[in-house]
């Protein structure tokens, strides 16, 4: 039997870090338990209104948040707060495959193109590995608005 997982952030800004992997996988963050959330509504504040009906205080309210694929089939991703700093090279990362079945000029001007689209997000650019066939096909080092790193592949 296989087990599902869920991909787990510490943060200092939950909703920061949720907005911003959200935007980059194409994820959205989803409403309080039994909200019915209509297009364009603001989750966030459908969670405000629930977390102070439920009693949370004011200054937990964004220990805590939470996105999901809309479709059901990728992992959920969450974030919780912590007061330290990252310190060190994460020992775990996601790849997020920006160009699938690409190769070459194509794929790296794919990687480009979407790096772009994350530095305006608020992502950071770190170093580019370019193609080295066989084995290497090229990709993007970067790192999310809290110093996270992950690779554009």
């Amino acid at each position: 039997m296989s087990l599902d997982v869920q991909i787990t952030f510490d943060a200092h800004d939950t909703r920061v870090m949720a907005e911003f992997w959200a935007a980059a996988l194409g994820y959205e963050v989803p409403g309080p338990p039994d909200a019915q959330l209509e297009p364009g509504d603001d989750p966030w504040a459908a969670w405000d209104d629930f977390l102070e009906r439920v009693g949370v205080p004011e200054g937990q309210r964004r220990a805590k948040a939470a996105i999901e694929d809309p479709e059901g089939s990728r992992p959920r991703v969450f974030f919780q707060q912590v007061p330290e700093d990252k310190v060190a090279k994460n020992r775990v990362h996601l790849d997020v495959r920006a160009a699938p079945g690409l190769q070459g000029d194509e794929r790296m001007t794919a990687l480009e193109a979407a790096a772009e689209r994350l530095v305006a997000l608020g992502a950071e650019r770190v170093r580019r590995f370019e193609p080295e066939p066989p084995m290497e096909a090229g990709f993007l080092v970067m790192r999310d608005p809290e110093g996270n790193e992950f690779c554009l592949d």
